[in-house]
């Protein structure tokens, strides 16, 4: 779906005589059409589900970009860190290290209270 506005330019007064040849279009073609006033691009009309898969899209990489930022900046929330914890003991079963099932969860339990613990070492 990329615009072609060479080819893709409509103007408002033919969008006002025969809108459904416009809509049309855009369904067809599956790309943007730039509305025009005057000679300036003023809108653009373009197909609902190529609208949403966009937004999704942006949503998707503006939190990954805060993300990275604030993984940068040290600043990591509790689940996030919660997140990295777990994945370091999985990686430590994964070594054939062991965690005593209590300590576990005792480490759980605590989560939210004012005295939280951190994840239990592993051994051997």
């Amino acid at each position: 779906m990329s615009a072609r506005f060479s080819e893709d330019v409509v103007p408002l007064s033919d969008l006002k005589a025969n809108p459904d040849k416009v809509i049309d279009r855009v369904q067809e073609s599956h790309r943007p059409v730039l509305l025009t006033s005057r000679g300036r691009g003023v809108a653009v009309v373009q197909r609902l589900e190529d609208y949403e898969r966009i937004a999704e899209e942006l949503r998707f990489v503006k939190a990954v970009a805060q993300g990275l930022m604030e993984a940068r900046e040290g600043d990591v929330s509790m689940e996030q860190a919660r997140w990295q914890q777990t994945l370091r003991a999985m990686e430590s079963a994964a070594q054939g290290k062991v965690v005593d099932a209590g300590a576990v969860h005792d480490w759980l339990a605590s989560w939210g209270t004012e005295d939280e613990k951190d994840a239990p070492e592993s051994g051997q």
